[in-house]
């Protein structure tokens, strides 16, 4: 019980580190932002077609996942119609560097599975309702860095839920093409 009291301590005061349980409710922003106050210009003209494919989870921030996840990846699909998504969430955990007693305990030692599935709406297709973990929530698509040919190389997700006006929870991901990029193409991500 200590310990639990701690981790949501230091996640009200916001003092521990970037994995810890920051769960953000101290920074005076109330309720989710809209769409359209995250989205950046890199999104005119976003066409979800070629944002299918697999995308490399980089660096994130999300008090749900710990920090010494690895190998992380989102596989995702469109449906026929262009109108579902599917998202085959992947991950490894904990890094057997990280804590190596506890990842021959762990149930995702070896990868675990999540799908996620969203509806889509043309009209705004950076705008996602997505379903998983027991939750539907909005997934956006902020910001894409086009590489060659016009494909979708790099990528930041924003979700963001809400209760009675306030935020409970907020994620972000940086995704790239790549599984382990470089420094300095970190140092140039969005």
């Amino acid at each position: 019980l200590a310990v639990f009291l701690n981790a949501v301590g230091v996640g009200l005061e916001g003092t521990g580190t970037p994995g810890d349980y920051d769960l953000a409710l101290n920074d005076h922003v109330r309720g989710c932002p809209a769409y359209e106050d995250v989205r950046q210009p890199s999104m005119e003209g976003f066409d979800l077609e070629r944002y299918q494919g697999r995308w490399y989870e980089v660096a994130f921030h999300d008090w749900t996942q710990f920090r010494e996840m690895y190998d992380t990846t989102f596989d995702i699909s469109l449906s026929a119609d262009g109108r579902r998504w599917l998202d085959d969430f992947q991950l490894k955990g904990p890094s057997p560097a990280a804590l190596p007693t506890l990842w021959p305990r762990s149930p995702v030692a070896n990868g675990a599975h999540y799908f996620l599935y969203g509806k889509v709406n043309p009209a705004t297709p950076g705008l996602l309702q997505e379903s998983g973990f027991g939750v539907v929530f909005p997934n956006y698509i902020v910001d894409v860095r086009k590489g060659p040919g016009g494909r979708y190389e790099e990528s930041i997700q924003f979700q963001c839920l809400e209760r009675g006006g306030v935020r409970v929870f907020e994620g972000i991901n940086f995704l790239t093409r790549t599984p382990r990029p470089t420094a300095e193409e970190m140092a140039g991500l969005h």
